[in-house]
């Protein structure tokens, strides 16, 4: 069968078909992934796998933009429209096909330092945009496919082999970029927490505009551990919230700590003890449009005694970029006199040469 790109769609077939029919995970599968024996690539592909065949767009009306980095080798393995492009422009190109072609569900893959150090810029200006794309982040710490240097988000103190004695630089915290940038939709999740994963996709995709997913995973030939504390299913327990809109920020093994508003800041309390009741705890409000809560619940550092924030938790609805500008091309039109290039050329004085 003839094809029309490297994943093996039908040729001629339209990439914006409506189709009813119902999909499996197989049905998005392609490839045999090569990446390292536990990495955290191997997990988020199985969640992505799952989370497309649930939400169930045909394949051909689906589009995976990646960059380069161990994490953008992804569209190989996913039977969809693909693109691998350069170092850092995957959120470039991922616009480019998004506003040329707004009815297709563009993924975006990106690493840490893929998309936070050479592709830092493309990657605010699409959240200010809020263009259509669910950005997925793949984080690591570490820069794994040139052999260990330390990324964008690397903590301070860091040694790597481009940090023999240790980083001196503070690293970027992706949920407070994405909020400084205006975005409107923040989640997170671990690699190896495939339901987690799956749910906070597809609320990636059910939003209209730039959707950021924040996948914690461990490198684990140059930055294994890193996520340690919430690596396993009991480690989450213990040391993660999971929020969700419209219930009480309640953790621990038996939901017996929970967050309450302390002066401008939040503090963990034990439910029951020095006074605190269940009336005391915040309430998740993911689409609240003062994302003041929402940021202090994204930036909450385990080392000072607080849980890592899992889930969804800044969604708001907002104009998208890729929605206007197909509205105004077709308002233009409207006020013009020519709608295609052949009008055009007649608009103006013509001379026949014979």
């Amino acid at each position: 069968m003839e094809t029309n790109n490297i994943n093996n769609i039908p040729a001629g077939t339209s990439p914006v078909a409506v189709t009813e029919e119902s999909f499996s995970v197989s049905d998005y599968k392609k490839g045999q992934p090569r990446w390292c024996p536990g990495c955290g690539d191997h997990f988020f592909l199985a969640s992505l796998h799952k989370a497309m065949a649930e939400v169930g767009v045909a394949p051909h009306n689906m589009a995976v933009i990646s960059g380069i980095g161990c994490s953008s080798r992804l569209p190989y393995y996913v039977n969809t429209y693909a693109m691998q492009t350069i170092h850092g422009r995957a959120a470039a190109i991922a616009t480019g096909v998004k506003v040329a072609n707004p009815d297709l569900t563009v993924w975006q893959i990106s690493g840490d330092g893929d998309g936070l150090a050479i592709g830092g810029n493309h990657f605010i200006h699409a959240m200010r945009r809020n263009i259509d794309l669910n950005m997925i982040l793949l984080n690591n710490r570490i820069y794994g496919l040139t052999k260990g240097q330390y990324s964008p988000t690397s903590p301070r103190g860091f040694v790597s082999k481009s940090s023999p004695y240790g980083t001196v630089e503070d690293p970027f915290c992706p949920a407070e970029l994405c909020f400084g940038a205006r975005g409107h939709f923040f989640a997170r999740a671990v690699a190896t927490d495939a339901p987690a994963t799956v749910d906070v996709l597809k609320a990636a995709y059910r939003h209209k505009g730039a959707s950021v997913c924040e996948i914690l995973q461990n490198c684990v030939i140059f930055n294994n551990g890193c996520y340690e504390s919430v690596y396993t299913k009991d480690g989450r327990k213990k040391n993660a919230i999971y929020v969700r809109h419209g219930e009480p920020l309640v953790f621990g093994e038996n939901n017996e700590y929970g967050l309450v508003q302390q002066g401008f800041g939040l503090k963990v309390v034990e439910i029951g003890k020095d006074g605190y009741t269940m009336d005391d705890v915040l309430v998740h409000d993911a689409h609240a449009e003062d994302n003041t809560l929402q940021l202090k619940l994204a930036m909450m550092d385990p080392e000072k005694g607080f849980p890592v924030a899992l889930g969804v938790i800044r969604d708001v609805d907002a104009p998208t970029y890729d929605d206007a500008v197909t509205a105004q091309i077709e308002e233009v039109k409207q006020m013009k006199k020519y709608h295609c290039f052949e009008e055009l050329l007649m608009t103006n004085d013509t001379w026949e040469v014979k």
